[in-house]
């Protein structure tokens, strides 16, 4: 595993890295379009081959024992190894992995680590005709959509994840903490309830638990349940749309008519106490699982999570979601680099993990017995032990690499709730029954031509919007201070682009 020092060195030259990107950017994305010319031979696995992985993760100390039994696999079935790095500030890094021109050949991409932007960029290869040929199998199960939104100006540019996730998000709550709380969590007015039961009858604890790592969240998630939709990213986004209109237009959060009754919400949570005033001068993102914090608003997973980490508290579950649709598939994939010199080797690779259950084991929970378990429940049931928890869990970090993902072998975690199928279910219907937002889940917005003011303005919704948004300051003034703010960081001027690219999305979906 590569020490992440090499990559603190970069930071002393980014600047010539980054003046290094766009020829090399251009340079890989030649190579993979001769690359998927058809000219390739079959493949060829006489001799040994190495396949240099990137993922997010820290490590841990004995991770080597894992992959040496995934080598051991791939080396018999394919004469292939692999070489994983991990990159633990996987924002920071990931670009300027890509800009530093270092050869390697599979890492992991999602629309939160700014798949399309790079893609377009060309900092991945190229792989129309890559991936039909040497991973046949994952390529045939990729749906249409999955595709699509893995597929930029006609070139497909990674292969998604095969598990579809959804945009369900609202409470994770502690129930054991408010045994007079009656469940009903339906919306911001009953978790304004149960909160302040908390803050009544636990007032050591914070009744909503929030860190500067990623903001409040409150605010995306009381737009969700307007049904409106972040046309500019998931959490933290700032641009939205009523997805219920034909023609939907894009508005700033600050242009939001209904705003002020959010404001005036949180100016009422922060005046009782519901959330820390210091919330934003802390990185603490566990004060949650550590009991410090009786909820979080976040996704069902953590829900699940929750319930078979902390076994002896009781948590419930609420979403908030109007406009209920399923993420991107590309919110986890796989890509090849730009700079790959075994690019079907990789792509070959991929193909015996998502297809071959000994390999997926392997190279997903590790070592069978150790580091996971398979329960067979009864009934056609699975479902797998993490047994890498406990004194384990600072030796171990299996299953990082999430594009790796697949209905056929990624199971249902042991001991979740037993209520988690059904619940998904539920999401499954609501979706069929119709979604607004679904319609949009395969628009992708291309910030380049507007790139110095996205970046802008993602720096001034964290210096102006996050305060606001828990009325740390007056929230009068500092919403009409916000909007300056965005005005000057060029606000107007990536709506006009980004709403040029809508109705273009929207006139193609017609």
């Amino acid at each position: 595993m590569k020490n992440i020092d090499l990559f603190c060195k970069r930071l002393l030259i980014v600047m010539v890295m980054l003046l290094m990107a766009l020829p090399v950017f251009a340079r890989g994305a030649q190579t993979g379009t001769a690359g998927a010319g058809g000219g390739l031979p079959d493949l060829d696995t006489s001799q040994p081959a190495e396949i240099i992985f990137y993922w997010t993760g820290s490590g841990r100390p004995r991770d080597q024992e894992m992959y040496d039994n995934f080598n051991a696999i791939a080396k018999r079935k394919l004469n292939t190894t692999m070489k994983p790095n991990l990159l633990a500030d996987s924002r920071g890094m990931f670009p300027l992995l890509y800009a530093s021109g270092e050869v390697f050949d599979i890492a992991y991409a999602a629309t939160w680590l700014n798949f399309p932007n790079l893609a377009l960029q060309g900092a991945f290869m190229r792989i129309n005709d890559l991936a039909p040929k040497y991973a046949p199998k994952t390529y045939a199960k990729q749906s249409p959509t999955a595709i699509s939104q893995a597929t930029f100006n006609g070139d497909l540019f990674g292969l998604p994840s095969l598990v579809a996730t959804y945009s369900a998000y609202g409470p994770v709550y502690r129930k054991d903490l408010a045994p007079s709380f009656d469940g009903r969590m339906n919306n911001f007015a009953d978790y304004e309830r149960y909160l302040t039961i908390i803050r009544q009858n636990h007032p050591e604890i914070e009744p909503y638990g929030i860190s500067f790592s990623s903001g409040s969240e409150l605010d995306d998630t009381w737009m969700y349940e307007q049904g409106m939709y972040p046309i500019s990213g998931g959490t933290n986004g700032f641009l939205w749309i009523d997805p219920s209109q034909p023609n939907p237009k894009i508005v700033a959060t600050y242009e939001y008519p209904r705003i002020m009754e959010f404001l005036t919400l949180m100016q009422r949570w922060n005046q009782n106490g519901l959330f820390s005033k210091t919330g934003l001068a802390n990185n603490d993102p566990d004060k949650f699982r550590d009991g410090r914090a009786a909820s979080i608003v976040h996704n069902i997973d953590n829900w699940d999570g929750m319930v078979r980490l902390r076994t002896q508290w009781s948590f419930g579950y609420s979403n908030f979601v109007k406009d209920l649709s399923n993420m991107p598939f590309t919110q986890d994939c796989m890509v090849i680099s730009s700079t790959s010199r075994q690019p079907a080797r990789a792509l070959a690779l991929w193909d015996l993990i998502l297809n071959d259950q000994e390999a997926y084991n392997a190279f997903y929970y590790g070592i069978d017995g150790l580091t996971f378990k398979i329960h067979d429940i009864g009934g056609g049931v699975r479902q797998v032990e993490n047994l890498a928890v406990g004194p384990l869990a600072s030796q171990f970090e299996p299953g990082r690499m999430w594009a790796a993902r697949t209905p056929e072998f990624y199971l249902p975690n042991f001991g979740a709730p037993p209520e988690l199928p059904a619940i998904k279910k539920g999401f499954d219907d609501q979706i069929a029954r119709g979604s607004n937002a679904q319609k949009f889940r395969s628009f992708v917005m291309d910030t380049n031509p507007v790139e110095t003011e996205f970046v802008n303005l993602t720096n001034t919704v964290r210096e102006y919007w996050w305060p606001l948004e828990l009325a740390y300051v007056d929230i009068n003034s500092g919403l009409a201070e916000y909007k300056r703010q965005m005005e000057i960081a060029g606000i107007e001027k990536v709506k006009a682009e980004l709403q040029r690219q809508l109705d273009a999305y929207i006139a193609k979906m017609r």
